[in-house]
């Protein structure tokens, strides 16, 4: 059924469809951290191995709000593997070794390329009526910032 809220189906539609390439981005990332966690290597093996638990149960929280946000505009989230690797803009390979820096690297540099990615689309949402969505991002924002932030702290 269409969402009536007020935007112009098209917008919607338009939206929905960042949203959805989010949404791809959030769940590769949520998997690169699952990867980091099951198989990091090191002295610091336990500490990390909890970090990045810690990191990977909030992107999963993150995931699931934005695949409803989604679906609060009257769009069906991508849910398939296959869909997300189309959709998303990180890469899902696997450089370097199991030691920890190696992986904090990495998932910095996608924490920051979806920040990136979500200051650019806040007005981009403003600008086809969305304030909501432009708001939810922006707290998304403000969540990847942080995550980015315990990571970089990590490094030497």
């Amino acid at each position: 059924m269409e969402a009536k809220i007020g935007i112009n189906p098209n917008h919607l539609a338009e939206v929905a469809h960042s949203l959805c390439q989010l949404l791809a981005d959030e769940y590769i990332l949520y998997t690169k951290t699952r990867n980091a966690h099951w198989n990091v290597e090191g002295m610091d093996f336990y500490s990390k191995h909890k970090f990045f638990e810690e990191q990977y149960t909030q992107l999963d929280g993150i995931i699931d709000e934005v695949a409803e946000r989604i679906r609060k505009l009257g769009h069906y989230a991508p849910a398939t593997l296959n869909q997300f690797l189309a959709l998303t803009h990180l890469m899902e390979d696997h450089r370097g070794g199991n030691d920890a820096q190696n992986y904090i690297k990495i998932l910095l540099a996608d924490h920051e390329s979806i920040s990136i990615q979500l200051r650019e689309n806040i007005h981009s949402f403003e600008s086809l009526k969305d304030a909501g969505t432009s708001d939810f991002i922006t707290g998304l924002l403000e969540k990847h910032e942080t995550m980015a932030w315990m990571l970089r702290a990590h490094l030497s």
